[in-house]
């Protein structure tokens, strides 16, 4: 048993983010986590992924090789080895974590806790071990979240047919035919990923469009390319119950009326995610959570018990790693008692690193309207920007909306070849409250994909230059 002024329940994005703040502002901290620290983001969701999406990109960008003078002769896609690849990266990543807890000096209690009386956590060892530590300023819960199937169809997770996205990333082979329930971000990364390693496959979605949560012009622009691609996109999907056989699985699908049914090697279900809440002492502890399921908190990270604290997925949406780092670090400031900015919940940066990526930040335009706002629409194609074409990847486009009276930025969207590093220059302008006139007299250099946000600003101030 030993006392600590902070631990973190759990290693993720925002428990060990929460965790290197807290000891850099010289307080002893501990963190539980019974995997590998990183958590979901590095184990089984963001890097993996990526590190999955680079090789698709690899692979989409040899067979264009002839276009650059460029020809690779008896090309071989194995998603065994770019899987393998993604593995490796991730404990790279993960160790890279466990780094930074020895020289900052933090506890690994490797274990499952559970939350106790007066701010203790018992913590359960992987070979029975029990022991008791307290938590002398707070405990702060960063369980995460985990992936759910549709059990209401008959989409239980098996680990066989039926995958989640930790599946997907051990698979040691693409199947031939794939279904992708789920057309958000994780569904189309995933789509794409497949199909550049020879996967047929078809996408389905019950809302209108694909990536619902993004501004309609992107999911738009993006369901074209898929197509394009040779990826089946069938949108406003009503599933019906599934019926598995021995090596294949067939949904019931209807849409625009039609119905019929649909068979596939295996089936990859991306809908959603639920908050880790079980089995960690919550009831027992007093702790309220949502009708949702996430922990109830207040603007200070606070639970409805004092000295508990709740952040990252299991604390609400947006269920973002970075999300969660942010409210990591700045938990560790309240704890410790340092003076802190709040978290901007109206700046975070939404990312799909697909082939086009999708990137936004602030107001689609359809919430624009829905709030009755006077705005301006300005939007820049890649097509007409010089370092694109140089890249061949002159899909998609940047678009601003701004306030018509002020010149706000209300929201940004980008579609397009490394979508998802360029709307930082969003984030940062709208959190320093920069009008689309100054981001206009930064001069952007030539040639570079960020010359279409200048362009696009310019747009929606009606003086576009280059289309």
């Amino acid at each position: 048993m030993a006392n600590y002024d902070v631990i973190y329940l759990g290693g993720g994005p925002a428990g060990y983010v929460g965790a290197l703040r807290s000891a850099q502002l010289g307080q002893s901290v501990a963190v539980v986590e019974r995997e590998g620290l990183g958590g979901t983001c590095v184990l089984w969701g963001c890097i993996p992924a990526k590190a999955l999406l680079e090789a698709a990109s690899i692979a989409q960008k040899v067979a264009k090789g002839k276009e650059f003078g460029v020809t690779a002769e008896k090309v071989t896609l194995d998603y065994g080895v770019a899987m393998k690849r993604s593995r490796q990266v991730s404990a790279q990543n993960s160790k890279g974590v466990e780094f930074l807890f020895k020289k900052n000096k933090i506890t690994w209690l490797k274990g499952t806790g559970v939350l106790g009386a007066n701010k203790t956590v018992k913590v359960t060892a992987a070979d029975g071990t029990v022991e008791t530590h307290t938590a002398t300023k707070g405990v702060v819960i960063a369980t995460g979240s985990r992936v759910k199937g549709l059990p209401q169809i008959g989409l239980e997770l098996d680990k066989s047919l039926v995958l989640s996205s930790d599946e997907a990333l051990t698979l040691d082979t693409a199947p031939a035919t794939l279904a992708v329930i789920g057309a958000g971000a994780v569904g189309c990364e995933f789509a794409d990923v497949f199909h550049a390693f020879g996967s047929k496959v078809t996408l389905l979605e019950v809302m209108p469009r694909i990536l619902p949560v993004e501004d309609e012009d992107c999911s738009v622009e993006l369901g074209k390319s898929f197509k394009k691609r040779g990826i089946e996109v069938l949108t406003g999907a009503k599933l019906g119950t599934i019926k598995k056989g021995k090596a294949n699985v067939t949904i019931p699908v209807e849409v625009n009326g039609e119905k019929k049914e649909l068979t596939f090697d295996k089936v990859l279900v991306a809908a959603g995610r639920a908050p880790n809440i079980e089995q960690i002492g919550l009831k027992e502890a007093g702790v309220q959570t949502t009708e949702r399921g996430f922990i109830r908190i207040n603007e200070r990270f606070e639970t409805s018990v004092k000295g508990i604290y709740a952040i990252g997925d299991v604390a609400g949406p947006p269920m973002l790693a970075h999300k969660g780092s942010r409210e990591g670090h700045v938990v560790a400031d309240i704890l410790a008692g340092h003076t802190h900015h709040p978290v901007n919940y109206g700046n975070i940066p939404n990312a799909t690193y697909c082939h086009p990526e999708v990137a936004s930040i602030g107001l689609t335009e359809g919430q624009c309207k829905e709030k009755g706002l006077t705005y301006k629409v300005g939007k820049f194609p890649f097509s007409a920007n010089g370092r694109a074409r140089t890249s061949g990847e002159t899909e998609g486009f940047v678009k601003v909306i701004r306030d018509e009276k002020h010149g706000e930025i209300l929201g940004a969207h980008i579609i397009g070849a490394h979508a998802t590093e360029m709307i930082h220059e969003f984030a940062v302008a709208r959190e320093n409250e920069y009008t689309v006139e100054e981001i206009d007299l930064a001069i952007h250099a030539h040639p570079t994909l960020s010359e279409a946000i200048a362009e696009a600003v310019l747009d929606s101030m009606g003086k576009m230059l280059h289309a």
